[in-house]
This record gives structure tokens, sequence and C-alpha cells, in this order.
């Protein structure tokens, strides 16, 4: 009994003199007195989250989809008493449903297609694409060629993606990693498809209606490209920058993104516009290129993609007019 009296002695007392009401007038004294003595340190971190969602929503949509799969996959696991070997052939007939979901919900924002999968080599190549404000056309993209060819890409990601909680097992069936130069050579010397955007989270930020590639001096990709000896093939979604735009250019978000190389500038969009993946033709390997001659001829071939398939500035009302238009489909 002391202990009780002790406890409740830390209790703030609810009578006349803090209140104006004692506990037995009033059936919810203690959680009006909760949300009217405590409600700044609930509001502030509403009103934070609230700001948050408005800034980043087509990311916090993103998001929401990626971990709506790696419930998927847990779920899955669980129930179907799958083994931890992820390679094992039970595990494909579960991705092959979450690749034909996935499939359904990118008809429904945009109408998803892509074009060129004759271009594709039956070896390994490695796959480079442009990086739009949201890359969800690249995540569309994986999953239709793994639903069309049953092939499933390995692909490049930042390491801030690896570092989310929840998303180990979703990342490992999706082949999502952040390999080293070494590691990505010997994933396509086994014979697979390797993707990356050279203009990674740069290209993201810095990127508008123009879709001029900002990959800078970087070669590390062809060089890889080269140490493993297989073609580059260059890929560009239509209307990118139309469905999702960013808005945070500026120089305080510039700042912030030189020093930690990981900010995300805010965005918006969700527009429902015509994607349509361009996949262009194979760059084969040649021994008498160098790393920085082949990075150079893969931007021609990308800017050429994009302006063959790309009206520039991009406008989002032609983009969304596009959903209405027929268009040869070549899958």
């Amino acid at each position: 009994m002391d202990r009780i009296v002790f406890c409740l002695s830390f209790i703030p007392k609810m009578t006349a003199e803090n209140t104006n009401y004692t506990l037995g007038q009033e059936p919810l004294a203690w959680l009006t007195y909760i949300l009217e003595d405590y409600r700044n340190y609930l509001a502030y971190p509403l009103i934070m989250s609230v700001i948050l969602i408005i800034l980043y929503y087509p990311f916090a949509v993103l998001f929401f989809i990626v971990y709506c799969g790696s419930a998927f996959y847990a779920i899955s696991k669980n129930f179907y008493k799958l083994p931890e070997d992820i390679t094992n052939e039970k595990w494909d007939k579960i991705k092959q449903r979450f690749a034909f979901l996935s499939d359904i919900a990118g008809k429904i924002l945009h109408g998803y297609e892509v074009c060129g999968i004759e271009n594709l080599p039956k070896g390994p190549a490695l796959l480079v694409y442009y990086h739009g404000s949201i890359p969800i056309d690249y995540y569309l993209f994986v999953l239709r060629i793994y639903r069309v060819t049953g092939r499933f890409p390995y692909s490049v990601i930042d390491n801030f993606l690896s570092l989310l909680p929840g998303l180990k097992l979703y990342l490992q069936l999706g082949r999502c990693g952040n390999p080293t130069r070494e590691e990505c050579v010997e994933i396509l010397k086994k014979g697979n498809l390797l993707g990356l955007a050279p203009g990674g989270l740069r290209e993201q930020n810095y990127g508008d209606k123009n879709y001029k590639l900002l990959w800078g001096k970087r070669k590390g990709f062809a060089q890889v490209a080269i140490d493993a000896k297989v073609p580059i093939i260059p890929l560009f979604t239509q209307n990118n920058r139309e469905g999702y735009r960013i808005y945070g250019n500026t120089a305080p978000m510039r700042w912030l993104y030189e020093r930690t190389r990981s900010i995300l500038f805010p965005a918006y969009g969700l527009f429902p516009v015509k994607l349509r993946t361009h996949i262009g033709q194979p760059i084969p390997y040649n021994p008498n290129l160098s790393a920085e001659e082949l990075a150079e001829k893969t931007k021609i071939a990308m800017e050429a993609l994009r302006d063959k398939h790309q009206k520039i500035p991009g406008s989002i009302l032609r983009a969304l007019w596009e959903r209405f238009e027929t268009h040869h489909k070549d899958e």
C-alpha cells in the first residue's frame, strides 16, 4: 500500500487549485488535463509531420508502396513457410505475384509501358537510366522486365535506402544494394542485368523539365562495363519529370546537399501522366575505348533517346493528354 501511495505522489493533483474542476466532477478530467497541459508536446510533432508530408508527399507515396511490398513478402514468407534462401525457386511465384500487382498500379497511375524490349540482350548488360525526380519509372521497369522475360535485374541504389528499417527482405528480393565497382563487375560476369543512374541524387535534385543530363565527369559505370566486357543499354522514360517535379532547388538546399549528399529536395506531383520507358540500342563492348570515351558515348546515346521521345521543355498538360493517344506498343 505504501508503494502505491509513493507512486501516486508523482502524479499531478487535480484539484480546483490547478484546474476548474475536481476529478470527481468530470469523468474525462484526466484526458482534458493531459491535452491542455501537454498540448505543445503533441502539437509540434504533429505540425512538423504534416509539413513534411506536404513537402515530400510524392516520396511518402513511393515509400508507402515499397513498405507495402515489404509487408507482402514478409506475410507471404510466413504464410507459405518459404525458405530463408531467397534464391530458392519457391520465391519465384511470390515475386511474380508482386510484379503483377505493381504492374496494375503502374497502369492505373501512369498507363505505364515499355518499348524496345527486343534491344535487351540474352546475356549480361549494364542498364543506364536517367534519374528523374522520383525513380518510380525504374521501379516499374524492373518489375515489368521480370514479368515479361523472367529476368530480375540487379539495381544500384543510394546507401540511404539500405539504411531504412524494415526493408531488408524487400531489397534482397528486389536485388537492390550499393555494391562496390568490383562487385558490380562480378554481378555482370555471372550473366545478370545491372541497372544504375550515373546522375544519381544530383540529377534527381537539380534536374528540371529540360531533362539535361547531370553526370559531371562520372565514368565509373563505363569502367564497370569495360571490366565486365558487357554492352551498355541506355534507358529513358518519357514524361518522367511531368509526373513528379522538384521545387526545392534553392541555395540553402543545394548547400545542404553538397555537404551531406543525401538530401531529398521537396517535390510535388503524382500527376497521372503517361510514362513510357524506351530501351535504346546496345552500345557494344569495345576494348579500344577508354572509360572516358565510353561514358561520353553513353551520354550521347541517352541524349539521342531523349530527343527522339521527349518534347522539351516538358509539359504536364501534354503528358496528361498522351494518356489518351494511341501508340504502338513494342513489348
